[in-house]
């Protein structure tokens, strides 16, 4: 709940050291009146001071990353999983792929930097260049873990190509592997003397093989080739030199140094409203080494004067300083040390290097999750058991529960859509916001809505807006209202139907419905299905299960994501592939389990559920095992009634925007279902609809 109106729009693009260090400090002390948007492509952040030890295999993946949503989530932000593409200074708006221009009063850049290493002919094809950092972890996991004698070839011998050479090295070491450091000129030229002497005594000892004053001019499936006709054998290609900013800065109109944005010691662009740190900035009063230190240095400052610009308060300067101790991994559980000219190397170094890495990354892993409301000193009776032990979930975890509409309704309780008149059903829906970010919800709430038609077999036709936004001034109102009206628009037409009108108000919290008409010749209803049918799915479950464990810090970002991406997912050609069904349903609010009763019930049949068969979302499982659920999951599994055999959770759990359930006859189940497969659709036979009247599981 917002006490105070939002009034002001912050957008940090990247999610690199500088903006998360910033996001959790915005959490502990956020500046009330703005709402704050990250933008990254991926729900973590890779720590690049972890990548050498994670290429040795010191670290886990999980070690390396920054779950940029649960920092979002903590933060009170919305994440926007997605690639910018540019900035409309004049417009103050932001280009995202895929969705409409996001606003800003203040934004903020920190995008690192990306490899030259593509402009080399066949790099992109056949190698992978050392950043950005999560893709190259990526590509690097599965290699060696499929390596036998391996030939690598490193493009680059500064420091950075030789931690990756003897990381590489040290992790293959019982794979007799051949490691190359490449160079066109000399090797680890940016070292002092002794730091030099020092790494290139541990390169010796990692046997890896120094080449020289060697230009690579073209990469190829098997290796390289050098300008002097050499040919370099390589299975895992990759450069660490030739960094570069990122090619859609140039045309954001902001004043650059070689591509880099120029800041002033206030780390603001020539655009006031723009800041910039990390790699991808440069400044031209006291220049610095492209390196982690600054940017974690940098993020208290940026935090500051964020807060300024958006309270009209006092910006203060950044002060790099001279030099930083620099710790350089030697491939095992060693490092060099070197600061002013001195250098040491040994294992006490790796310890200390450890302790400062982990305690970083610990800073992202004691996050306090989200509390449940605190009650006054005196309430009426039942409030605390009403409230429940946790904050009340999004989307269809925040309905009303089976049981009780059941009750309620009588005889009004039934299909998924209501005929108007012959050939035209009519439903509408709405759900409480499961996400900061308003394009994200209105596609889920879009979806959500049509799976009502989509399950009666229809087509959709016209569609009304129901909107609730939250308390904000009128220019962020009508940034928001364009953003879910844009979306829902092209949704709509995309599913065959159109916006013809709506409703808005201002409230609490974000809330998105619609009402929606579809047309079809024969309804398909809950009351059709036979002993016999097959029962086909086509989605995964697992979604209520997952986003209230987002709510509370436990789940993890890329499971998020996907859970996501399957509710945006929409129904449309599955609808009309199982356009033959007997009967059929959306699996929304009263999951799975709920939603197969109502079609037992209204066809007076049982049924029989495989629960090795029924798909889950990622990481789903896991959570539930923990005791993660939904509010609404008790009253599921009363309204689901008596279930004999083995039990799932995640049967009862609420499905926001979830597949269709479709009752088939067993001769065309399996035609439907490589279709389905066909389309996308991650669609599963779960069962079968047997005599009588109880649901068996087996």
């Amino acid at each position: 709940m917002n006490s105070l109106p939002l009034t002001r729009d912050l957008v940090l693009i990247g999610g690199g050291h500088t903006h998360a260090l910033v996001l959790r400090s915005w959490g502990m002390n956020p500046l009330p009146g703005v709402r704050v948007t990250v933008i990254n492509p991926g729900p973590t952040a890779p720590y690049s001071g972890m990548l050498p030890g994670f290429v040795a295999g010191h670290y886990t993946r999980d070690d390396l990353d920054i779950d940029l949503v649960k920092l979002a989530r903590f933060a009170g932000a919305r994440i926007i999983n997605g690639y910018a593409t540019g900035i409309d200074e004049d417009a103050r708006t932001i280009h995202v792929a895929g969705r409409p221009p996001v606003a800003y009063d203040v934004a903020a850049v920190d995008i690192g930097i990306t490899s030259a290493m593509p402009d080399l002919p066949g790099f992109t094809t056949h190698a992978i260049p050392a950043k950005p950092l999560g893709t190259f972890a990526s590509r690097w996991d599965t290699f060696r873990a499929q390596a036998d004698a391996p030939q690598i070839a490193i493009i680059g011998g500064g420091v950075a190509g030789a931690e990756l050479a003897m990381a590489m090295a040290h992790s293959l070491r019982d794979k007799q592997p051949t490691v190359r450091l490449i160079d066109r000129s000399r090797v680890l030229t940016a070292l002092g003397y002794k730091a030099r002497q020092k790494m290139l005594a541990a390169l010796t000892a990692s046997n890896i093989e120094i080449i020289e004053y060697a230009e690579v001019t073209e990469i190829f499936a098997e290796g390289v080739v050098l300008r002097d006709g050499r040919t370099i054998r390589s299975d895992f290609t990759t450069g660490a030199a030739g960094a570069k900013p990122h090619d859609w800065v140039a045309e954001i109109g902001l004043e650059l140094h070689e591509g880099f944005i120029t800041v002033d010691a206030n780390l603001q662009s020539s655009a006031s409203e723009v800041f910039a740190v990390g790699d991808c900035a440069h400044m031209p009063h006291d220049p610095r080494p492209k390196a982690g230190v600054y940017a974690v240095r940098q993020a208290p400052v940026l935090f500051d004067n964020l807060r300024a610009a958006l309270s009209g308060g006092t910006l203060r300067p950044y002060k790099p300083q001279r030099d930083y101790l620099k710790l350089v991994s030697l491939g095992s559980k060693t490092a060099l040390a070197e600061k002013f000219g001195t250098a040491h190397a040994g294992p006490i170094l790796w310890t200390l290097k450890d302790y400062i890495d982990r305690k970083f990354m610990d800073q992202f892993d004691t996050l306090k999750p989200m509390a449940a409301p605190k009650l006054p000193r005196t309430v009426a009776l039942g409030v605390k058991e009403a409230l429940g032990d946790k904050p009340m979930c999004g989307g269809c975890g925040a309905k009303v529960g089976r049981a009780a509409l059941q009750t309620v309704l009588a005889d009004q309780f039934g299909d998924d859509a209501a005929v108007v008149q012959p050939g035209q059903v009519m439903s509408t829906d709405h759900l409480r916001a499961l996400t900061n970010d308003p394009v994200l919800m209105t596609q889920i709430a879009a979806v959500h809505a049509l799976g009502d038609i989509w399950a009666m077999g229809a087509k959709p036709q016209a569609a009304t807006a129901s909107l609730i936004l939250p308390r904000m001034s009128v220019e962020l109102q009508e940034r928001t209202m364009t953003e879910i009206m844009a979306t829902a628009s092209e949704i709509f037409a995309k599913a065959g139907g159109r916006i013809i009108g709506g409703h808005s108000s201002l409230g609490d919290e974000l809330t998105i419905g619609f009402t929606v008409t579809g047309l079809t010749k024969k309804p398909i209803t809950l009351s059709g299905a036979k002993p016999g049918d097959k029962l086909i799915v086509t989605k995964p479950i697992g979604s209520g299960t997952i986003m209230a464990a987002e709510m509370a810090g436990k789940a993890n970002g890329a499971d998020v994501i996907r859970c996501l991406a399957h509710m945006v997912q929409d129904q449309a050609k599955a609808s009309t592939i199982l356009g033959n069904a007997h009967a059929m349903t959306d699996i929304t609010g009263f999951g799975l389990a709920g939603h197969l009763r109502g079609i037992c019930d209204a066809s007076g049949v049982g049924a029989v559920l495989d629960l090795d068969a029924i798909p889950l979302m990622d990481g789903a499982q896991a959570l539930a095992t923990a005791g993660v659920r939904s509010t609404l999951f008790e009253d599921n599994r009363i309204g689901a009634g008596q279930i004999s055999g083995a039990s799932m959770d995640l049967l009862f759990d609420p499905q926001t925007a979830g597949g269709l359930l479709a009752a088939v006859s067993a001769r065309s189940a399996d035609t439907a279902l490589q279709k389905l497969h066909d389309e996308g659709y991650s669609a599963a036979v779960i069962g079968e609809i047997t005599e009588g009247s109880n649901i068996k599981t087996r």
